[in-house]
């Protein structure tokens, strides 16, 4: 049932870090022979993942001359090394049996995340998420809106993960040669769609997938605003029985996500994944987990559900309160997909 092209060999590399870019400087209040400091504000982009933010300017000391000129020399403070904060935090976490698993995690309020492991997952139904933006992509593309099949079968994908519906999707996008060129677009590098009908063996990254969802819940975005909100939107009514996996990590009901979820023919074991924004401490943070080799689907979503616990703790020295027990989560499916 594993085709060559899903499964074809992939050299596991990690990601080049996108580096958070200093847009602004403002000086806020200099004397002369006294004190001027230094603000930067920072700006994520699309690519991938930052294991740090800008490098944060500390008071700067500034001298002063009789001409009133003031010269200002800036002292930078270390950079937080977000990637060895999260793979501290998921030394909480054991993995059990066979099964392995990576993270990534960015806070969209100050643009500082990371990503943990390299190794390439096959999507199961978080694929959908991608199917649908490369949809409305292509939608852009043509200046047209979706027809109203297309709107059914996108609400049916995304909150039911009705797989009839995303098969019917995945033909009009052009199966792994649309979703392919489309991700291209998008920024990731590491994502590449199964072969023929096989969409739920797309192998993907976690990384991968912090960029896709950037490109639906940020604003630098191939996406317009309408296709962004219209995700968004279907990605936050998620069916009763398939409310786990990164909603664990959220405060309440502060989430959008999609999970996927499937029993490999092949092994017996279960590929178990979910992907979207959770809210924490009041900071929107977008997570990303993939996992494979869980004995069953109920130890592979627990085991997802303790890592995006773990992955936004990597926020709480920036003022991001994670709780580190969230509420039980909703009854699961027992559906393979």
């Amino acid at each position: 049932m594993e085709s060559s092209r899903a499964r074809r060999a992939r050299t596991s590399r990690r990601r080049p870090l996108l580096g958070t870019a200093l847009t602004t400087v403002a000086v806020l209040g200099a004397t002369a022979g006294g004190t001027v400091y230094v603000k930067a504000q920072a700006r994520t982009g699309t690519g991938a993942v930052s294991s740090s933010s800008a490098t944060r300017s500390a008071p700067a000391s500034a001298s002063g001359s009789g001409s009133g000129k003031v010269s200002v020399e800036t002292v930078a403070t270390p950079e937080k090394d977000h990637e060895a904060l999260l793979a501290s935090a998921l030394k909480s976490v054991t993995v059990p049996g066979d099964a392995s698993v990576s993270a990534a995690a960015l806070d969209l309020d100050s643009g500082e995340g990371a990503a943990y492991g390299a190794d390439t997952f096959d999507t199961a139904s978080i694929v959908k998420v991608d199917v649908l933006a490369t949809l409305l992509l292509q939608a852009q593309d043509a200046d047209r809106h979706l027809t109203s099949a297309e709107k059914a079968y996108a609400t049916a994908m995304i909150e039911n993960s009705d797989n009839d519906s995303a098969s019917a999707l995945w033909r009009i996008i052009g199966k792994a040669e649309g979703l392919d060129a489309a991700n291209e677009r998008f920024g990731l590098t590491d994502t590449a769609g199964g072969d023929d009908m096989l969409w739920g063996l797309t192998q993907t990254t976690a990384a991968d997938q912090l960029t896709l969802l950037q490109q639906v819940f940020g604003d630098d975005s191939r996406l317009s605003e309408a296709s962004r909100t219209y995700v968004r939107r279907l990605m936050g009514q998620i069916a009763a029985g398939q409310r786990w996996g990164v909603s664990a990590a959220a405060d309440g009901s502060a989430w959008a996500l999609k999970n996927g979820w499937l029993a490999r023919s092949t092994t017996g074991l279960w590929d178990v994944n979910s992907i979207g924004r959770v809210t924490v401490g009041g900071h929107d943070c977008l997570v990303a987990v993939l996992s494979n080799g869980n004995a069953t689907q109920a130890s592979g979503i627990a085991l997802v559900e303790q890592v995006a616990r773990a992955a936004v703790s990597m926020f709480r020295s920036d003022g991001v309160s994670a709780s580190p027990s969230a509420p039980p989560s909703a009854s699961r499916s027992a559906s393979a997909e």
